[in-house]
């Protein structure tokens, strides 16, 4: 327990089946409190309305009181989050909602209790009812098509907002995945959202991204940051660099590197998060003679592995030595520490293995890695698809959070579409990587399970039309005959489409050329960097 829980009156129980089982035996039903470490709401509800004694009383007293960690649980996270943190839930003794709520002041936090526990007592699990992230539990299949894209472009053009840019009519969050898929289809709408994020989320003085807006205009930031968020950012910064060329784009993705490794590195990895604070209201002359808000320590796979790909990049676009020192050593922080038989474990201790966020991103980076790094880490790579198909993949496509087992209702299967998406976009890279046509057929399944809901899809999820673009058209592929590195290969990275994959050290090409790859087989022949620029320029014309 952190030290916000040791403090309070409440006696918080950790998640799992022991505290399930004590709310068998009592026959009570279960607060459930999903905070995390850099919410500033949640410190706030610990310090007035969990500390007063008549609500501490209560949940002890009428209820089994459980905290969880959003960050660390993440599949509970997703099945009870009642539209953000803090999420007050209360739960029957099987794990089904009662009542759910954010934030609460003491007196809506006691007409909550009253109120679950009057129905609790009346009808009993009755009264429970199945969270409104588990009532659809097939993903709606259909077949791919072009139109999946075409459907999705559209709503990222009809939904983008022209007077501030981004996506959103109440809030902003950064979405880079989104802000990826314009990058290739609507580039203008896409550098407007980056240079409104440049403008509102980044922090000047220590580097690094907000982690959301709470007005469409961009304005009133909240002031945590996030591993995952600068991950993505920095990803989408580079990736924009990629492909516009501007200079505004590589700087704000080098400071971005600066604050992962300056501010969130722990020696082993990254840290999950750095915390709000009043620091960050502070002139920025000011700073220099204050103490920086704490860090979350907790190195969690996913967000390592989404570091250690975007580093990579990043690295492949620029050459940046630190990005790919930072990244290889990421990579073998999660290889030595937290991987196992391609399976990846959520963190070091105290956490689930297996589960489809941590697996999606790992895959990723190892992909990524092996066509900017080394070519080696395709073999790691094929061990986390191998363990993800064969665990989470089901008869209709769709892979699972994760293994359909655990306390509450973690063992009723939730079909995420962005870790979906993103392990099918991994998994494309991989079929070109090995030529091994499994791991093609796996992408399709993942794309197909969600293709029913295309029309249907905003640009929240913009990554699955990447995807499914990705998995319908055979991608810009360039196999290089030098190792990664030599000047052929660092112009293979730089040709300006992010969605290409790269081969390097590829036997299938004679030594020191290059090559595309066609569905109809290879294409032209580069010795040098200008001779491929012309090469990809061709095939792109065609295209």
């Amino acid at each position: 327990m952190d030290d916000a829980a040791d403090a309070m009156k409440v006696e918080w129980r950790e998640w799992g089946q022991a505290a399930f089982d004590r709310a068998q035996e009592t026959d009570q039903p279960i607060l459930l409190s999903i905070t995390a470490k850099w919410c500033g709401w949640c410190q706030t509800m610990d310090a007035t309305t969990y500390a007063r004694p008549r609500i501490a009383a209560i949940a002890n007293h009428d209820f089994v009181p459980i905290r969880v960690d959003a960050d660390r649980h993440p599949r509970v996270r997703d099945r009870y989050n009642a539209g953000g943190f803090p999420s007050t839930v209360v739960l029957t003794p099987s794990g089904r909602l009662v009542a759910a709520g954010s934030y609460l002041d003491p007196e809506q936090m006691g007409d909550l209790l009253e109120r679950s526990l009057e129905e609790w007592r009346s009808t009993g699990e009755e009264a429970g009812q199945v969270p409104p992230s588990l009532k659809n539990r097939e993903p709606p299949s259909g077949s791919l098509t072009e139109d999946v894209e075409r459907f999705i472009n559209g709503q990222v053009e009809a939904q983008f907002d022209e007077e501030h840019a981004g996506w959103g009519t109440e809030e902003k969050f950064p979405m880079p995945d989104t802000i990826e898929f314009a990058l290739k289809r609507q580039p203008e709408r896409a550098k407007r959202t980056l240079d409104a994020l440049r403008a509102a989320l980044f922090d000047d003085h220590d580097g690094g991204f907000f982690r959301h807006a709470g007005d469409p205009d961009w304005s009133n930031p909240t002031r945590e940051k996030l591993l995952d968020v600068n991950a993505g950012l920095l990803r989408a910064f580079a990736n924009g660099y990629l492909t516009t060329g501007d200079d505004t784009y590589r700087r704000t993705a080098s400071r971005t590197v600066d604050y992962l490794v300056q501010t969130l590195w722990t020696g082993d990895g990254f840290g999950n998060s750095q915390q709000p604070g009043e620091y960050f209201e502070r002139p920025t002359d000011e700073r220099s003679t204050a103490e920086a808000p704490p860090i979350d320590e907790t190195c969690y796979a996913g967000p390592n592995a989404m570091a250690a790909a975007a580093l990579t990049r990043y690295a492949a676009y620029t050459d940046d030595e630190t990005a790919r020192r930072y990244a290889s050593e990421t990579l073998s922080f999660l290889e030595t520490s937290l991987l196992d038989g391609g399976v990846v474990s959520h963190c070091a201790t105290g956490c689930e293995s297996g589960i489809l966020t941590g697996q999606a991103a790992a895959l990723r980076a190892y992909v990524t890695a092996s066509q900017v790094l080394d070519p080696a880490y395709v073999e790691t790579a094929r061990a986390i698809a191998d363990a993800t198909i064969e665990r989470l993949q089901t008869e209709g496509g769709a892979f699972r959070d994760g293994p359909e087992a655990g306390p509450g209702l973690l063992d009723t299967a939730l079909y995420p579409i962005d870790d979906n998406a993103r392990l099918a976009n991994a998994l494309v890279d991989l079929h070109v990587m090995t030529d091994e046509d499994s791991y093609h057929g796996a992408a399709v399944g993942a794309i197909e399970a969600f293709a029913g809901a295309a029309e249907r899809m905003g640009p929240q999820v913009a990554g699955y039309g990447t995807a499914a673009a990705r998995v319908l058209r055979h991608p810009l592929v360039i196999a290089v005959g030098t190792d990664p590195g030599e000047d052929l290969h660092r112009a293979a990275l730089r040709m300006a489409d992010h969605e290409k994959v790269v081969i390097p050290d590829s036997s299938a090409i004679e030594p020191g050329h290059a090559a595309l790859l066609t569905a109809e087989g290879a294409m032209g022949d580069a010795q040098d960097p200008p001779s491929l620029a012309d090469l990809v320029a061709e095939y792109e014309l065609a295209e």
